[in-house]
């Protein structure tokens, strides 16, 4: 399985100066990256991979402490990158196991159709062997 997971809370955009790829997480959005550590806890979790963009990698960052996984920073989930990026580079994933992909409300609306916002902090479930619907969506407590 494939867990999309769109980055927490995040500051406003120019809090982090000129480049937003180095926009953190404030305190709701670090509260949301542990109960996404939580929620995904148990699971078979082989690989996790992120945006590059600092937002990404700290949302990640408890559930690779949990896992003793490191973070795999990848362009390909960056911000503005097209679906089909992603599509190939699920593509280079094991069958077995889970992958958690953290990303962007851009990429992952394109990813999954999904015509309304993406809600930070959710995790999407795609099961790549039988089709790339999601099979729906996870909101952490």
């Amino acid at each position: 399985m494939i867990l999309l997971v769109r980055h927490a809370r995040a500051g406003r955009r120019g809090t982090a100066g000129v480049d937003d790829s180095l926009r953190p997480l404030d305190r709701n959005g670090r509260k949301q990256a542990s109960a996404v550590a939580a929620m995904l806890a148990g699971r078979p979790i082989e690989r996790i991979l992120s945006s590059p963009y600092r937002r990404c990698i700290e949302t990640v960052e408890p559930l690779a402490q949990a896992t003793g996984l490191e973070i795999e920073q990848r362009d390909e989930l960056a911000e503005g990158r097209p679906a089909s990026e992603v599509l190939s580079l699920i593509d280079e994933l094991p069958a077995s196991g889970d992958a958690v992909l953290c990303s962007h409300g851009d990429v992952i609306g394109e990813l999954i159709g999904y015509a309304r916002p993406v809600m930070k902090g959710s995790v999407w479930v795609l099961d790549p062997e039988h089709d790339m619907e999601p099979r729906g969506y996870l909101i952490p407590e």
